[in-house]
């Protein structure tokens, strides 16, 4: 995932603008004026909200960023503009029209609770003048050289239908990806996007279609995809994970330890999403990212955002697991392995006795991992080792070698076997890559018809189970 850190891709933010305004405090009595809570206010914070937003989580990823928007030609737009400059942002594709108010949201907290909100803003369509010299300026920024586009909609009227159809037939001509974050019930602006993020409510609403099972997710999907035109539908289903509709459904999961507030999830989804892809990430993986990303903030107060330590140590947590965990049963390795593919991971297997672990293995399991995401290992159980090494093995029961090879950080997890080879469970696994040992070379590799690739992998030289139990014989005369 440090690839895509130091890959700082340059993207465009095409949307509605708008500052965040908090009032913080706490509360501990009721006004004698009107029965409402009176807030004692203890701080007071501003921050980029809306398209703002999503530059925000760009930003954060280490994105290079340019916005194209109209606002209003007054504090609040000044304001705008020098929070955005202080993010080293590009803001030649900002127009201010005086005609116009840019939006302010004022959130009132107390006791980590949204009290109230308050708005001033202009909702009404940018002029056709606007437009035109909106679109012009985006144009201008495309032939710089600009690696995706992210259309946010927040129904400001900045995204008139010819500013987004515009956008798009731009970035098309120029073979750039659109990706669109959507309001509204009428999607038909949107056609011809690469992509679009609706949460489940939001397709809902746009297809008619009520969702509330996986047939009716699937037919919501396919709608958007195919009236709109589109490359893919992404439907965001909160701490479900998202589904995306290309060929065929995908969900990829995603689980949120604490929600304190979901303001601005849609935003890091996103974000993220452009961010990964923009940096040459598959669909599968910069979902998987990107539902990271909004677990993240949906643990912070306020519109917040991920930062990639804070993405990889989510990650982290979310799949750190006992060593007992990691060691399943045949049935449990199915269905680990079916979520797995889910989620777009690259699954390595490699088997073996691991009898009297040493440096050997150790490296040799390292390497395997190297090659994917995911490192399953194949243990010979103790009837199969006597069979293989004869009466007197193995010295160490199959619990322990699995216990100890569970442990090792390069192994995700670990299946005994008690066939004389793993053929069935290779079957099971169905790995992207198998891996054996460099003393495979010149022969079959058992698997190798249900595996993509096989990778030989040398052993250290010196260091085996044998010759580890020949010298303690010796040691012992």
């Amino acid at each position: 995932m440090r690839k895509y850190e130091a890959a700082r891709p340059r993207l465009l933010v095409v949307g509605d603008l708008m500052i965040d305004h908090y009032l913080w405090g706490k509360t501990e009595r009721i006004s004698p004026e009107a029965p409402v809570p009176v807030i004692d206010v203890r701080q007071e914070t501003e921050v980029l909200g809306g398209a703002g937003n999503v530059v925000n989580n760009l930003v954060a990823l280490g994105a290079r960023v340019e916005v194209a928007s109209v606002i209003g030609a007054d504090a609040d737009g000044e304001r705008l503009e020098q929070m955005l400059r202080a993010l080293d942002v590009g803001t030649s594709a900002i127009l201010k029209d005086g005609s116009r108010t840019t939006t302010r949201k004022s959130r009132v907290i107390a006791s980590h609770q949204q009290v109230i909100r308050f708005d001033s803003e202009t909702r009404q369509p940018v002029t056709a003048e606007s437009e035109a010299k909106l679109l012009a300026r985006i144009g201008k920024l495309l032939d710089e050289g600009i690696d995706t586009v992210l259309i946010s909609d927040y129904g400001k009227g900045v995204l008139t239908e010819g500013v987004t159809q515009g956008v798009i037939a731009l970035a098309k001509e120029r073979g750039i990806r659109v990706m669109v974050d959507p309001k509204g019930r009428d999607y038909a602006k949107y056609r011809g996007a690469t992509a679009i993020t609706p949460n489940r409510k939001e397709a809902s609403e746009a297809t008619g279609i009520a969702i509330v099972d996986e047939t009716s997710l699937r037919e919501a999907g396919f709608r958007l995809k195919e009236e709109l035109e589109l490359e893919r539908a992404i439907i965001t289903l909160s701490e479900e994970g998202m589904a995306i509709f290309g060929d065929e459904m995908r969900v990829i999961p995603t689980v949120a330890k604490e929600v304190y507030d979901v303001t601005g999830a849609g935003d890091t989804v996103i974000a993220t999403l452009g961010y990964v892809r923009a940096c040459g990430g598959s669909i599968d993986e910069a979902a998987r990212i990107a539902n990271a990303a909004a677990a993240v903030v949906v643990g912070k107060l306020g519109s917040a955002t991920a930062t990639w330590d804070e993405i990889i140590a989510y990650e982290k947590a979310l799949h750190e697991s006992t060593t007992e965990h990691r060691i399943k049963s045949r049935e449990e390795l199915a269905e680990t392995v079916r979520h797995l593919k889910k989620e777009g991971r690259k699954i390595v297997f490699t088997n073996g006795c691991f009898d009297i672990l040493h440096l050997g293995h150790v490296k040799y399991l390292q390497k395997a991992a190297g090659f994917g995401d995911v490192l399953i290992v194949g243990l010979n159980s103790d009837d199969s080792v006597r069979r293989l090494k004869g009466s007197d093995r193995p010295v160490n029961p199959e619990y322990d070698r699995a216990y100890l090879l569970a442990a090792l950080e390069a192994v995700d997890y670990v299946t005994i076997f008690d066939e004389d080879t793993p053929y069935e469970l290779i079957r099971i696994v169905e790995p992207d890559i198998l891996v054996k040992g460099g003393d495979y070379a010149g022969k079959e590799v058992v698997g190798s018809d249900i595996a993509k690739e096989v990778r030989l992998v040398d052993f250290v030289e010196g260091r085996s189970t044998t010759a580890t139990i020949e010298k303690m014989r010796k040691e012992q005369k």
